[in-house]
């Protein structure tokens, strides 16, 4: 393949959102809507699936009624609204005051899919999708109001019922949603994956550096911050205010006023600490340690919690407050505390608890009790009230943000106050829901200035993104080495061929990881198959340069599908190595076979949640099992095909090549003499190539022995004993219960893993002697599977001679 066609191969990979929609004219576009909302309706149709971040009170109500409007329009069919329980009325509202025309009595809302008729605009909620009583599917276009459902990435039963259903599908498909969190970039990628932009593991592994002990812990590279939020820009429209989308936009109207967040602190309960497990009660209360414990808190500081409120209602007694909570009995407790206080909650029905919510809004309720998650989005309640309090505090932001702009949004005219009573064990939880709170602060700056900066039209944008193609040559050479920096492909053209005696190389493992910020980079690719077409424009180089008959040695491990991404709700296994074998045999090599290389299980369900044994006691159907890496090994057939040896083949030495105490000549470099490999014997040969490994008979270690042991003596001598003894498996399993039973079983890693004495089973590589620890020492780019060391000498001492280019 020519270099021209390499380059237009690069500029398809820029990470900008495809063009899939309808173009509309000006004209074509409702005149009763604010100029922002016009041109974001626009925007969103030209593209066809895009995600529209309005701030509250930016009508990002009527910007959904108007691109369903003009779908209906051009496209015909059927259109769907997925909201929240509790925001019908506001779409209801808002479609009969600015599209009387085509919509006098609102969109229609409907639980079932039979509900609807071929044609018009429908409303619905997102338990009607998640219990599977309508299927979107039958509608030409969906938008997810509140979108913020496909947070729980893979894990709840919503995002897995929306993603079976759109993925592959023409739908157009649109999401909104006023906070988008900013501190947990799985929420954007799940956006991104909804939206059919880009799959969530190649945009990982694109953007993030990847946690090895923790699976979705995302760090974004610094060197890929400023195209990761581009990127995010070719398909989401960030709106803080008219002026976001166009500066000629007036802001008149959308300036609110102060919000006024008074934090509170009330004294814990020091008697009601629970005991660590060494019986010792902490110092302080700490409801950071986990979920169950920031619960325990909750309930034991709740009376003078509501004491606290009680104070705080008196300050201004003639003021209407939500009074935001999360428990039940906290609810309950503010009912018997204000009595004049109207309750919403989840068994209520449906019709009840929105006319609660709009009895509140309308001024008509003086207090209104509810939790954020009910009651916290798409609800206007500011024309009455301007005060908040919020019984206790969570870590969940998203919650907080949204409950707050029930009140704090346009049309509001008078200073919100918001109040915020947290028990002093959850100082830890304050902090990070301030962290937070700054942080989403600095995304809606970003987003807004990368509009401003670039415009919406998408083309300098599409220019910016491709700039990161090209990679600077750098070389430096000593003696036997040569380290060149550049695009594998296009070092490989300049060498000769039949040059390379040894090719060792661990791929990329398709979309799973990448070494740098370059477009060039394997690793970024949208699609297994995008890789592997990356991948034919090296491989014919690799196979020209390697000498007739020599090696090419392949590292490579297959890769991990999440439920949320392949449609069955539960992981599986892309073989990866299959693939890699069909690759490289297409291009003329031969198959050998493959070497196996154990991993631990412990350590690589910290990075895949796969394994773990709480799931398999929950449903061991669901299992699979540890995840080996290879070596494949191929050879470039040689010239001379009547008798197989390699052109230049690798010799070993036999002993009588070996000087008189068994060493081997040293290689010479400066007068170029070599003694080939290394001393290999008859009787040596003959037990190696035997594919039965006898064992000696000895016992495996004792329950006492182990008992007093450090664990990397454990770990030493159990490698030792079990390679040179029969293996009992309910012994083995026996030995880990005692050491369990004696809080000496480690959950990290895997202490006493079975190990093989088969030739082709390597289960004593060091797993921590790779450049990724060289790597992660200093600060760089960190990667799930490194090639060891120990792997590299081994291949080299056995599949070359010294002085060979490798």
């Amino acid at each position: 393949m020519s270099a021209e066609e390499y380059r237009r191969f690069l500029d398809a990979k820029a990470a900008v959102a495809p063009q899939g929609g309808i173009i509309v004219t000006a004209a074509e576009l409702n005149p009763h809507l604010k100029p922002h909302a016009r041109v974001a309706a626009q925007w969103a149709m030209a593209g066809g699936r895009r995600a529209i971040f309005s701030a509250f009170g930016l009508q990002k109500t009527t910007t959904q009624l108007e691109i369903m409007r003009l779908m209906l329009k051009h496209h015909g069919g059927k259109a769907l609204i997925v909201c929240p329980l509790g925001v019908r009325q506001e779409f209801i509202r808002d479609a009969q005051r600015y599209f009387p025309d085509e919509y006098a009595l609102g969109p229609r809302f409907i639980r079932r899919t039979e509900d609807a008729a071929d044609t018009g605009l429908y409303l619905t909620n997102y338990e009607s999708v998640r219990e599977g009583k309508l299927d979107p599917r039958s509608f030409t276009a969906v938008s997810l109001d509140e979108a913020s459902c496909l947070r729980g990435l893979g894990g709840t039963k919503t995002f897995r019922e929306m993603m079976g259903y759109f993925e592959g599908s023409g739908i157009y498909r649109f999401v909104a949603t006023a906070t988008p969190s900013p501190n947990d970039y799985i929420e954007l990628l799940a956006y991104s994956a909804f939206l059919d932009v880009m799959q969530v593991s190649e945009a990982k592994t694109r953007f993030f550096k990847r946690n090895s002990e923790k699976a979705d812990h995302l760090t974004i590279m610094p060197s890929k911050a400023r195209e990761f939020w581009l990127w995010v820009c070719t398909w989401a429209l960030f709106i803080t205010k008219p002026s976001d989308v166009d500066p000629a936009f007036s802001d008149e109207g959308y300036d609110l006023p102060p919000l006024d967040v008074r934090w509170h602190e009330v004294p814990s309960d020091h008697d009601a600490t629970i005991p660590n497990r060494d019986g010792q009660p902490p110092l302080f209360p700490d409801s950071a340690i986990g979920l169950v414990e920031a619960s325990r808190e909750k309930r034991a500081s709740m009376a003078t919690r509501i004491s606290k409120m009680l104070d705080l209602i008196r300050e201004a007694p003639d003021d209407h407050v939500v009074l935001w909570h999360d428990l039940e009995d906290e609810r309950r407790a503010i009912k018997a505390a204000v009595p004049a206080t109207v309750e919403v909650y989840g068994t209520q029905d449906l019709e009840e608890r929105e006319r609660r919510v709009l009895a509140f809004g309308d001024g008509e309720i003086k207090y209104l009790a509810s939790k954020p998650i009910l009651t916290g989005s798409g609800t206007n309640l500011q024309h009455h009230c301007h005060r908040e309090l919020f019984l206790g505090i969570s870590y969940k932001f998203n919650d907080l943000i949204q409950a707050i702009h029930r009140v704090y949004r346009f049309g509001q005219t008078q200073r919100v106050r918001i109040d915020l009573i947290y028990s002093e064990a959850e100082r830890e939880i304050k902090r990070r829901v301030e962290q937070k709170w700054l942080q989403h602060n600095e995304l809606v700056r970003q987003m807004t200035a990368i509009v401003r900066e670039y415009g919406l039209t998408g083309v300098a944008l599409a220019q910016e993104l491709r700039r990161s193609i090209g990679v600077q040559r750098q070389e430096v050479s000593g003696r036997a080495f040569r380290l060149i920096q550049n695009d594998s492909i296009e070092e490989c053209t300049r060498l000769e061929g039949d040059s390379v005696h040894l090719i060792l190389t661990s791929i990329p493992f398709s979309t799973m990881y990448e070494y740098s910020p370059s477009l060039n980079d394997f690793g970024h690719n949208e699609t297994n198959e995008a890789f592997w077409a990356q991948m034919d424009f090296l491989t014919p180089h690799l196979y020209r340069v390697l000498k007739p008959g020599r090696m090419a040695v392949i590292h490579v491990k297959d890769r991990i599908v999440p439920g949320g991404i392949n449609g069955l709700g539960f992981q599986t296994v892309y073989p990866f190595h299959c693939d890699a074998i069909t690759h490289y045999q297409r291009h003329g090599f031969a198959y050998l076979g493959m070497h196996t290389v154990a991993t631990d299980v412990v350590r690589e369900n910290a990075q895949t949640y796969r394994l773990g044994w709480s799931e398999q006691c929950k449903d061991g159907s669901r299992m699979g099992c540890g995840m080996p890496e290879y070596l494949l090994l191929f050879r470039k057939p040689p010239t001379d095909r009547s008798n197989g040896y390699a052109d230049e083949p690798v010799l070993k030495a036999k002993p009588e090549s070996l000087t008189p105490d068994g060493r081997v000549i040293p290689y010479d470099y400066d007068a170029g003499e070599v003694i080939p490999g290394t001393g290999y014997s008859r009787a040596r040969w003959q037990i190696d190539a035997h594919g039965v490994q006898r064992s000696s008979g000895n016992g495996l270690l004792t329950i006492e022995e182990i008992q007093s042991l450090p664990h990397a003596e454990i770990y030493k001598r159990w490698r030792a004993e079990s390679l040179s003894h029969i293996y009992d498996y309910e012994r083995h399993v026996r030995l880990g219960e005692e050491l369990e039973r004696d809080k000496r079983l480690p959950s990290g890693f895997m202490l006493m893993p079975p190990h093989s004495r088969h030739q082709n089973v390597w289960t004593d590589v060091a797993r921590m002697r790779s450049l990724n620890m060289t790597q992660q020492s200093k600060g760089r780019e960190l990667h799930l599977c490194p090639l060891q060391f120990d792997i590299v000498e081994r291949v080299i001492n056995q599949l070359s001679m010294p002085g060979e280019k490798v």
